[in-house]
């Protein structure tokens, strides 16, 4: 990018991020997540950083904070509140203790104070003799709002401290609101016909800053406390904590005191995988030199301390370029959009692709080819571009028609009413052939091993199949006049074929790759019937009574079973000699429970997990619900799984507590 064009692109960038800091801390009503507001901002820095020369002294990148509302008496500090330094790895980390080691007495080994950093609003809160007289909010970190009368309906913040200190005691901490208690606010919001609130910190924030304090008190904030400022300091930061917690204060019971950058990296990755389960949202770690007085002596540097970071997790959302979009055809002949995105890390991954869903959410959203966009990705959640941020065009930026596009493509599409995915009628095409043959082969359905995407193109491509049925009269010898088999490969994959001719229902009903009928559904109807011919001659009313079926999959049962091309493909099974296994109803100790794993665990692969609950007697399900009673959280869970838990009071597990519980 040359200096002209990195000009515009800053120009953009700081109005964009203006605007949005306006919205965010003056009017409370925020356009953009904290994580895609930072990714804004992280790019205006490397742009200033790459061109020096045109940082300009009111970028949003020389200031903390905002400006206070007119409609508060604006209040100076008795000390900055500053912000941190953030750092996001162990090198960072070693970096930054090398780097205060220099400036500390060469045999001086310092400890560390390490806590979980709190998604809320920074307030003060100053007391003489004991009595509340002030509650103060950051600012600009210099100056804030006087927002004591706010401060004193939260319930938690003491009107009176617990223990006598004299003179002036300035206690500095986070007003926050949980998860639970944010969730049942906006069920309330939806009952009254109100908008919901996006996120607890915004709401946290905004409400502390409304005028009327009566609104506040209908509010369930809290106030954690951690910093303590009196005329008798404690001679640490962790004993600070203690005496905060005999103030009155709450504290986060989480913290805990390091010896070095090994076991503060421990207190690091233990909470990456155990965050979900705190009762508030964070986004990392405040590490501290413990000792006061070495942390004071260390200063600051501009409007950072020297003695504190803030380790920062990944995050789950981040800006970047849509450079194109391409239209994937899946098993089902559905025809989806997906964005090729500029490469950008988010939840600790590379990212350079996204679903758009359909052509309707293209338009919902307004996205164009060319757009800035803001592109989600939680735990194991397949990456989303969320959201356009439209003021970032130049003019270059080029609409897509997903049904111009569509005409162009050598298949023939059609969008039934009432739908809003484009399918291809040509289900006989060898792509759609192809990932058919593979999900009839994956562990989930017949767990035919060697049939990987590349044998199944490979197949198709050289007309040894038509059809899954076709798999069944496969030999070595078909097999050797493909590159990609020699001997032993080509006899262990006939073998394997061979070995599954006696599946059970669930398994090849799944593999039948009928609309809508997913592992537990497959098992529903199979407990139900019993039988493939029991399932071929049922009604409409007999399957939409079953729990789980419903009329959707119901109608896509019937269409799949009435299509001649699919009774051909059954009776091509039957002559094969495929005989699925009847199947009965498994009583165990989990009957009657429903389990949804989610995230990565260390002992086992998720099917596998669902095969132990099953055997159990238990239901394995793929998203929470009402009549979910347990969320098995591995590494990397997804905060809508976790959400889901709490509005629907699902019990967590973790991965210890499942195998406990499975063995």
């Amino acid at each position: 990018m040359n200096e002209a064009d990195a000009k515009k692109r800053i120009t953009r960038l700081v109005a964009e991020i203006e605007d949005h800091r306006h919205a965010y801390y003056t009017q409370d009503d925020p356009k953009l997540s904290d994580e895609a507001y930072d990714s804004l901002v992280h790019e205006l820095e490397s742009l200033e950083a790459q061109f020096p020369q045109l940082k300009d002294a009111n970028s949003p990148t020389q200031r903390v904070g905002a400006a206070p509302l007119k409609a508060f008496v604006s209040v100076a500090h008795s000390r900055p509140m500053l912000s941190l330094q953030d750092i996001s790895s162990d090198a960072d980390l070693e970096a930054w203790t090398k780097r205060t080691a220099k400036l500390l007495p060469p045999d001086y080994r310092p400890k560390y104070h390490v806590d979980i950093k709190m998604d809320g609003l920074a307030c003060a809160l100053v007391y003489e003799d004991g009595q509340l007289v002030r509650g103060v909010t950051r600012g600009d970190g210099k100056i804030g709002e006087d927002v004591t009368s706010n401060v004193r309906t939260i319930a938690n913040v003491p009107l009176k401290l617990r223990k006598k200190v004299a003179g002036t005691v300035e206690v500095r901490g986070e007003i926050l609101l949980y998860k639970a208690d944010f969730e049942k606010l906006n069920q309330a919001r939806v009952k009254q016909g109100l908008p919901e609130f996006m996120n607890p910190r915004n709401t946290a924030a905004g409400t502390v800053r409304q005028l009327d304090p009566k609104l506040v008190a209908a509010r369930p904030l809290r106030f954690h406390a951690y910093s303590v400022y009196s005329n008798q300091p404690t001679k640490t930061i962790h004993d600070e904590y203690e005496l905060a917690r005999e103030l009155g204060f709450a504290v986060n019971r989480q913290n805990k005191v390091a010896s070095s950058s090994k076991e503060i990296m421990e207190f690091v990755e233990h909470w990456a995988q155990k965050r979900q389960e705190l009762p508030f949202n964070t986004d990392g770690l405040v590490i501290k030199i413990d000792d006061r007085r070495v942390f004071e002596d260390l200063g600051s540097v501009g409007k950072t301390p020297r003695g504190a970071v803030a380790f920062k997790y990944p995050p789950e959302e981040a800006t970047t370029k849509l450079k194109d979009i391409i239209i994937s055809i899946g098993r089902t002949g559905a025809a989806t959009p997906i964005a090729l995105l500029e490469p950008v890390r988010i939840a600790g991954t590379t990212v350079q692709h996204a679903s758009l869903h359909n052509a309707d959410e293209i338009e919902r959203k307004d996205i164009r080819i060319g757009d800035t966009v803001v592109v989600h990705k939680a735990g194991d959640i397949i990456p989303q571009v969320v959201g356009v941020l439209a003021n970032l065009r130049d003019g270059s930026e080029k609409q897509f028609d997903m049904a111009k596009e569509l005409q162009n493509h050598p298949l023939k599409f059609e969008r039934l009413p009432n739908e809003a995915v484009w399918r291809t009628k040509d289900r006989q095409d060898p792509h759609i052939l192809a990932r058919n043959i593979e999900h009839f082969c994956s562990k989930s359905a017949l767990d035919i091993e060697g049939m990987g995407e590349k044998n199944a193109d490979a197949l198709v491509a050289a007309k040894l199949v038509s059809d899954q049925a076709d798999l069944f009269k496969l030999k070595a010898s078909d097999l050797l006049t493909l590159d990609r088999f020699a001997d032993i490969s080509a006899n262990k994959l006939v073998d394997a074929v061979a070995n599954s001719k006696e599946p059970s229902l669930p398994r090849f009903l799944y593999g039948l790759g009928i609309r809508h009928v997913g592992t537990q559904t497959a098992i529903d109807l199979s407990e139900h019937f019993g039988s493939l011919n029991k399932l071929q001659e049922t009604s409409f009313d007999e399957l939409a009574e079953i729990e789980g079926v419903g009329e959707v999959v119901a109608h896509s049962i019937l269409e799949w079973f009435a299509d001649e091309n699919n009774q051909q493909l059954l009776e091509k099974f039957e002559k094969q000699g495929v005989k699925p296994k009847t199947t009965k109803k498994v009583h165990g100790p989990l009957e009657g429970k429903a389990f949804v794993v989610t995230g990565t665990l260390s002992s086992m692969q998720r099917e596998e997990a669902a095969e132990k609950i099953r055997a159990l007697g238990g239901t394995f399900q793929t998203s929470v619900g009402k009549g979910t009673h347990y969320l098995v959280t591995g590494e990397g869970t997804g905060q809508n799984k976790l959400d889901a838990a709490e509005k629907f009071g699902t019990k967590k597990l973790d991965e210890d507590e499942f195998v406990k519980l499975v063995s």
